[in-house]
Formats: structure tokens, sequence, C-alpha cells
């Protein structure tokens, strides 16, 4: 399971929201721990800025803390057995625990291992959150003092920040139950999301990380007076007119569909804001495994559209996510998978073993793969996939960059981002020298000159 980092999780960062100091006299305080991915931190701070436009504080610890809010996960069992266990521990620490998220769609399973959570909802129900936490600790709002700035609460780092462009998918992958747990694809306004992309931007924001389970798919469920006179597809308007906002644009969990080919160009100009960076979760590559995941099964015609976005953008960053070890997975397949790597030669990778996720249809399937089966494989994956990175990086020494600075130790240290990498899934480029000066958030230019296996080291330009 993808879990927000230590810096990002909201039980651990909201110090920075409020703290003890700075509460008034008699402010109802709330916890919350955040689980899962990005598109759940963004519902954990809509959460939070909700609470506090009604004058909630929100408490950095348990016992600060008159109600605690477990925001779960359930895409795995092991992210399951993780969210029960959060809400075992805010239980033990504070008692008082309102559910919500994901795993909230099986309020029965929840209960059952923790009968005595005060309420359960499901994934972005808002509102019975917050008549949830109405009831546990009521509101006490002074307008005069419980002010909230225009960009909401934000659990990210100032210079940075998650924008959800929708909910739901419409796919149904047999090895996935997000569709049951967040329902069909349901697209925000395009107005709407500009208007909180241009707040972001207003308040320092300086990279927009577009999320959904679906991106490129944005749009595609308006009815047709919405979209009529339409001359691109909405996802691509969409970047366009976020690119003009002057923070960089990176879009995640894009679908390989046939028009992604109208955003390549955007990306390939440094004009339009929009980074040439592209996360699609392939998968797999061998046809017979990907009809049992119930998805697309032209892996050739994949990597055809990969040479084609090369060719309009040479820079372009290509991240993906895998699956191996998946029911019926036979050696001929893995390998299939492992010589389609070496023809992708993707950027940025990420692999999964396997597992059975209560609710899905790929657990029916016959012939699962054995554990130590899967390990084997992974390790084979990961190797090569290390062995591209590697290469590719070694290829950037002696280029110059613009990055972005995420944090400076008490040592000097920068810990930067280039262009080719998202935060906490990619990797990262260190300036250990001539750091004085620099902020967390400030765009820099520098020449590379050490590369590692995932990560690369440079020098300030002059």
């Amino acid at each position: 399971m993808s879990q927000n980092p230590p810096s990002l999780r909201p039980d651990l960062a909201n110090a920075r929201l409020s703290t003890p100091d700075d509460r008034r006299s008699g402010q109802p305080t709330i916890g919350m721990v955040s689980l899962g991915c990005p598109k759940a931190l963004v519902d954990s701070e809509r959460i939070l800025t909700r609470l506090r436009a009604e004058g909630y504080a929100i408490s950095p610890d348990y016992t600060g803390a008159e109600a605690v809010i477990v925001n779960t996960c359930g895409f795995l069992d092991s992210a399951k057995a993780e969210s029960l266990d959060a809400i075992g521990e805010a239980l033990v620490e504070n008692g008082k625990v309102i559910v919500t998220g994901c795993l909230g769609a099986e309020p029965d399973y929840i209960r059952e291992h923790h009968p005595n959570i005060l309420a359960v909802t499901g994934p972005h129900q808002y509102e019975q959150v917050l008549d949830a936490v109405h009831k546990a600790v009521p509101p006490s709002p002074d307008p005069f003092i419980d002010l909230l700035p225009a960009s909401g609460v934000s659990l990210t780092p100032r210079h940075f920040s998650y924008l959800k462009i929708s909910e739901g998918c419409n796919h149904k992958c047999k090895f996935c139950i997000i569709p049951d747990m967040r329902g069909l694809l349901t697209s925000r306004p395009h107005k709407a999301v500009l208007r909180e992309a241009e707040k972001l931007v207003e308040s320092g924001v300086k990279e927009l990380l577009v999320i959904s389970q679906d991106t490129s798919a944005f749009g595609t469920d308006w009815d047709r007076e919405v979209r009529r006179g339409l001359t691109e597809q909405p996802i691509t308007t969409l970047a366009r007119d976020l690119g003009s906002l002057g923070a960089w644009v990176r879009l995640h969990y894009v679908y390989p569909y046939p028009h992604v080919r109208e955003m390549i160009p955007l990306m390939a100009d440094p004009a339009s804001g929009v980074l040439p960076y592209l996360d699609i979760p392939f998968q797999h590559a061998h046809p017979d495994t990907l009809k049992r995941m119930a998805r697309p099964a032209a892996a050739e015609r994949t990597l055809d559209r990969i040479a084609e976005w090369r060719d309009i953008c040479p820079d372009i960053t290509l991240r993906s996510t895998f699956i191996v070890g998946y029911p019926g997975e036979t050696e001929a397949e893995f390998q299939h998978l492992l010589d389609w790597m070496d023809e992708a030669q993707l950027d940025r990778v990420g692999c999964f073993q396997y597992e059975n996720v209560a609710g899905a249809r790929s657990n029916a399937l016959p012939d699962h793969v054995a554990d130590e089966v899967k390990q084997d494989r992974w390790n084979r994956f990961m190797e090569k996939a290390q062995a591209i990175s590697e290469a590719k990086l070694a290829a950037k020494v002696g280029q110059t960059l613009e990055v972005l600075v995420d944090d400076i130790d008490e040592d000097g240290i920068a810990t930067c981002r280039t262009k080719a990498d998202a935060p906490e899934i990619d990797g990262n480029l260190f300036i250990d020298d001539g750091t004085e000066g620099l902020n967390v958030g400030d765009l820099v230019t520098v020449e590379v000159d050490e590369a590692g296996e995932y990560d690369l080291w440079a020098q300030i330009k002059p």
C-alpha cells in the first residue's frame, strides 16, 4: 500500500497547521490520520479545510485531540490490515474515533474488529464525516478569530499540491475494487478545477500534481450538451489551462488512450508549463495476462505509442507500475514482460507482487502463483528496472537541468526534484555544496555531475 510519508502524514504534519500555542480558549480540536494514496490525502485536506472553516483546531497528536478521524485505505488486504491497526492505535491513544475512506465502504468489517468506533463513512463522503464530528465534538466557531486561507488546509509542503480532477473509475480490471469503493467516473467541472488551481498557485504552489483514478478520461462522462463544441479532449484543454498558471503541471494515472497523443506537443513546449512526464499504469505486457486482468491486450500498440510520444517529445519521462505473479502468469509470460521492458526503456518503474483483495474477481482465477515464485519474479523485474534507470541517469551527467528544492537539511544539503521526478515515488537530485541562500520551493538551475541507480547529484550553475 502507498502510505503518506512521515513528513506528509496528517497525524504527524498537522503541527504546522495548528499547535496548542495558537488555539483560542475553548476551541474544539480534531486529530487526523491519513493512509493510502494521494487521492486520499486530498480527501483529508478537504475535510480539514471544512473543519477549520467551522472553527476547529487541528491537533498534532492524539492526546491534544477531542476526537480522531482515520482516513483509511482498503485497496489490498495488507492495506486493510494497516488501516485496522491505525484505528486500533487511535482508539487506545484517544478513545473517540471516526473512520472514513475506502475501507469505510465495509462498515461491518470495521465494526467486527473495532466495535467502539463512533462512526464509519465511505470515501469522499465529506458531509457524513462532518456530521459525525459535530456529534462527537460540537463546533464552537468564532468568526472574528477563525480565519482560513483561501487555498484551504494543505497537508503537503507549501510549494506543491495534489489537484484531484475526478472520482471513481469506469474500468473493470479484475484485480481492482476501486469502482466498488469509489463508484464510476465523475469528473469535476473544468471551471471548478481551474479555480482551485488558481488559488493554489496564488498561495505559492510551484507544482500541481494532477490526480484521479483515470486522469485521461477526465470529462468523458460529461453529457453531450457540455461537450458540444469542444475541439479537443477535455483533459487536453484542462492541461493547457493549468499550464498557463505559471506552475509545473504533472499528470498522474494517465490511461494510454489514443487521445493522450494530443497532450504530447504541450509537453514538448517548455513554455506550456505541462511537464514532459506521464505516469501510466501499464500493469503487464503479455496479451494473455492483460486479458486475464481485463485490461486492453495490445502491448505491441503500446510500444508504438511510446515511440510516437518520444518522437514528438524526446525529453518525455515515462513512469509506470506493474504486477508480477498475477494468477495464471507463466514463466514465458513473465519473460515476455522483461523483454518488453528492454524495448520500452521506461524511466521510472514500480512493481507489486499480486495479492488477493476481498471482493476482487481475480481471486477466483485458477493457477495462483506461489509466493516464492512471485518474490523471485519481483527480484528479477526490479533488477531489470534498476539497470535501465541507472543507465538513463548516467546519460544525464553533464546536463543542465532546472530543479525544484524540496528540503534543505541542517548540513545544508538540498534535496531537489527534476521535471522527471514526482514527490515520494521517483528519485531525487541532491546539491551538497553552495546551497547558502537557497529556500524550499526555489527553482534553481544546476549541472549534473554524478548519477546513481535512482538519484542524481549536481552543482548550482553560476
